[in-house]
């Protein structure tokens, strides 16, 4: 299994903190790096591919604690990502060098409805506009209301052009919903970003390592609710050796 960048910012606001962060499901006892019960873990079917896409995620206070969370599967996916923790006072000097760096080219991956500005919309292929540059997907990792006040507080980022997607479906998570049946999981949207960026293999393997995560995660909390014989983890082994994934 890959330790990411997700897993050392957990481990490192862990060791930090001064208190339990007891999110729903807190008595389940979880493997640290995937977050689903222990009997159920998923580290070894992480998935390995390359991709030519880079990852930022900014995270708020609390998300990088949430075992329902799953930015942390763009990270399994996706071999060059990077997560900093929010603050609207103190931003990290490191990420802000990667912003500017002019290997890459930063895009804010938001919902059109909250850019005021509507020439930093990307409308054409989004890997046209990047040109030669590698693109940095910045997703802002929590709820929707810490997201956009992640992206109204946030001057760094006032610039950086945006990329909106606009789902076709509703979201297909359980754990976490939002009032808006259009706001999907961060997995979810990375998906279509993924396939927006014709990354199409990137794009498939998160939608099903996404599954297997859903799927798994229920499993310690649905009492007999959900297939014991994982179908969407038998289904992802299956595509893997088949080299479809």
């Amino acid at each position: 299994m890959r330790v990411h960048a997700f897993h050392r910012l957990y481990q490192d606001r862990l060791e930090k903190s001064t208190k339990p962060f007891n999110a729903r499901g807190c008595k389940v006892q979880r493997c640290q790096y995937c977050q689903v019960s222990e009997m159920h873990c998923i580290c070894e079917y992480q998935p390995k591919i390359d991709t030519n896409i880079a990852v930022m995620l900014l995270v708020s206070e609390n998300e990088v604690f949430k075992p329902s969370n799953t930015g942390r599967l763009i990270l399994d996916t996706v071999q060059e990502g990077y997560v900093y923790q929010w603050s609207r006072t103190e931003p990290s000097k490191e990420m802000l060098e990667l912003i500017n760096h002019e290997h890459y080219q930063p895009i804010v991956v938001f919902p059109d409805e909250y850019v005021d500005d509507s020439t930093r919309l990307i409308t054409g292929k989004a890997r046209d506009y990047c040109g030669h540059k590698t693109p940095l997907l910045i997703f802002l990792d929590g709820s929707w209301r810490e997201a956009r006040r992640i992206f109204r507080k946030s001057p760094y980022l006032d610039s950086l052009p945006v990329l909106s997607i606009k789902p076709d479906s509703i979201s297909q998570y359980m754990m976490r919903r939002s009032d808006n049946e259009q706001h999907l999981a961060t997995a979810e949207v990375a998906s279509l970003v993924f396939a927006e960026l014709d990354d199409q293999q990137a794009a498939n393997t998160l939608t099903h390592w996404f599954a297997v995560f859903k799927e798994s995660y229920l499993l310690s909390k649905s009492r007999g609710k959900v297939d014991e014989q994982r179908p969407s983890l038998n289904q992802y082994i299956a595509m893997q050796k088949e080299r479809l994934l």
